[in-house]
C-alpha cells in the first residue's frame, strides 16, 4: 500500500493522509446537506438526492485515489446545482429530469474530450503564469467564500461587500475558530486545521450555536425516483436552449475543475516543469464522475477545491482520498451527525487555505506587463464575479490579445487562441 500510493516519495505516514482526508471530508461534507436542499427545490426527491451525492462522492474520489494518486476529492458542484435549479428549471422552466439528462449528455462529452486527450493537451497549452494566477485567483476566491460564510463579510447596497455584524453569534465563533486554528498552526501542530475544526464544534455546541444533533444514526433514503431517470429523457435536450445549458454546464465543469487540478498540483509540489504527472487519469476519473452521478440523480459531480484544506495538514496521495470516501460512506448511516458541521465551522479552514494558495502568485513575473496583466484579471475576476471559470476565462481572452499587440506572436500556443474565441462567444450567448 505504501509503495502503491508512493508514502516513502513524499515522506508521509498513514496518519498523515487519514487526517489529511479527514479534514477534507469535513470542509466539504456540507454538500450532503447543501445538494439535496438545493435540488429539492427542482422538484426532485430530496433523499434520493442525499442519496445520490454521497454515492457518486463516493465513486469519483475512490477513482480518483486509486486511478490518479490524487489527494482530490469529487462531489456535486455548488455552483452548478444552483445553475441546474433557480436558471434551467426554475428560470427556463425546464422538467428537473430533462435538466438531469442535460448534465449527462455534457458528462459524456467531457469523456469523449478527455478520452481524446483534448483537456490534456488543452491545460499543457496553458502558460506556467496562468497556471500560478489560477492557484492563487482561487486561493483568493476560496478565502472570499469562508470570509462570506462566517459573516465577516456580507453584501451591501452602496459598497457591494462589506464588514458583517462581528457581535453575531455565529460570526464570532468563527473568529474563534480561527484564531485557535492559527495557533495550532504557528505552534506546529500537524493536522491543526482539522483540530481547529473539532474544538470549533465542541465550543459552538457547548455555547448553543451549533444544535447538538437529534439523532446519532439514520436510514438511508431510497434512490428509486431518480436513479436513470436522465437516460430516458436524452432525446429531450436536443434544442437550441438545452444545447446552450449542456454547453454551459460543460464549460464551467471543465474549467472549474481544470483550475482545481492545476491548483492542487501545485499546492501540494506535484507538479513538474509546467506537467502535472498522471493527468489524463485525473481528467478521467473527474469526467467519469459526471455520468455517475447524472445517473444516480444528482447535478455536475467535479473536483472540489476544499480538496486543499487536507493537502494543507500534510495529504499528498490518493490514500486521503480513499479516506474521503470511507467517511461519506459512513455519513450515509450516520447523517443526523452533519449538522454539527456547519459554515461558522469550516469558514476558518477555507480562510487560512485560502491564504496558503494566494502564496503562488509570487511565481508570476509581475515586472513583465504581458503576463502580469492577464494573470491580475484571472486572479481578481475570481472572487469578484463568485466563478472560477469566469476568472479563467477573462485572463485567458487577455493573454492573445496583449501577446499580439506586442508581436509577440510566437509566444502564444494556437490552442490558447482557440480558448479566447470560445470564451468570447460564451460571454456573448450566456450574456
Amino acid at each position: 500500500m505504501r509503495k502503491y500510493f508512493g508514502f516513502d516519495e513524499y515522506g508521509i505516514s498513514y496518519r498523515t493522509e487519514f487526517i489529511g482526508g479527514m479534514t477534507t471530508f469535513l470542509s466539504m461534507c456540507y454538500i450532503l446537506v447543501a445538494n439535496p436542499m438545493i435540488l429539492g427545490e427542482a422538484g426532485m426527491d430530496k433523499g434520493a438526492v442525499f442519496t445520490a451525492t454521497a454515492l457518486s462522492a463516493i465513486i469519483g474520489t475512490l477513482v480518483m485515489g486509486v486511478l490518479a494518486n490524487y489527494p482530490l476529492a469529487l462531489a456535486p458542484s455548488l455552483g452548478l446545482n444552483s445553475f441546474f435549479t433557480y436558471s434551467v428549471v426554475i428560470g427556463m422552466g425546464v422538467a428537473w429530469e430533462t435538466a438531469l439528462a442535460g448534465v449527462l449528455v455534457s458528462g459524456l462529452v467531457f469523456m469523449a474530450i478527455t478520452a481524446f486527450k483534448i483537456r490534456e493537451k488543452i491545460i499543457d497549452a496553458i502558460p506556467e503564469e496562468l497556471k500560478y494566477a489560477i492557484a492563487g485567483g482561487i486561493g483568493f476566491f476560496i478565502a472570499f467564500i469562508g470570509l462570506k460564510n462566517a459573516g465577516i463579510i456580507v453584501s451591501h447596497k452602496a459598497t457591494y461587500v462589506s464588514l458583517g455584524n462581528l457581535q453575531e453569534p455565529s460570526t464570532l465563533l468563527a473568529l474563534f475558530g480561527f484564531i485557535i486554528t492559527v495557533v495550532f498552526i504557528v505552534k506546529g501542530w500537524q493536522g491543526g486545521i482539522f483540530y481547529g475544526m473539532v474544538v470549533t464544534t465542541i465550543v459552538g455546541m457547548v455555547a448553543g450555536i451549533i444544535d447538538k444533533p437529534v439523532a446519532i444514526i439514520g436510514g438511508i433514503p431510497s434512490l428509486e425516483p431518480t436513479f436513470g431517470v436522465a437516460f430516458s429523457h436524452i432525446p429531450d435536450v436536443f434544442n437550441y436552449d438545452m444545447l446552450l445549458v449542456i454547453f454551459t454546464f460543460l464549460f464551467v465543469s471543465f474549467f472549474d475543475a481544470s483550475g482545481t487540478l492545476i491548483a492542487v498540483a501545485n499546492q501540494a509540489g506535484i507538479m513538474k516543469n509546467n506537467k502535472i504527472p498522471r493527468v489524463s487519469q485525473a481528467l478521467m476519473a473527474d469526467a467519469s464522475a459526471s455520468v455517475v452521478g447524472a445517473t444516480f440523480g444528482t447535478s455536475t459531480v467535479t473536483a472540489l477545491i476544499e480538496s486543499s484544506a487536507g493537502i494543507a495538514v500534510g495529504a499528498r496521495t490518493g490514500f486521503s482520498s480513499i479516506v474521503v470516501a470511507a467517511f461519506f460512506f459512513l455519513a450515509l448511516f450516520f447523517s443526523p451527525l452533519l449538522s454539527v458541521i456547519t459554515t461558522p465551522v469550516t469558514a476558518p479552514a477555507l480562510i487560512i487555505v485560502g491564504s496558503m494558495m494566494a502564496s503562488q502568485i509570487n511565481k508570476i513575473k509581475w515586472q513583465q506587463f504581458d503576463v502580469a496583466l492577464p494573470a491580475f484579471i484571472t486572479i481578481i475576476m475570481m472572487p469578484l464575479t463568485f466563478s472560477v471559470a469566469t476568472g479563467i476565462a477573462l485572463g485567458f481572452i487577455m493573454y492573445p490579445i496583449i501577446k499580439l499587440a506586442m508581436r509577440k506572436y510566437q509566444e502564444i500556443h494556437p490552442i490558447m487562441y482557440g480558448l479566447m474565441f470560445i470564451f468570447m462567444l460564451y460571454f456573448y450567448y450566456i450574456n
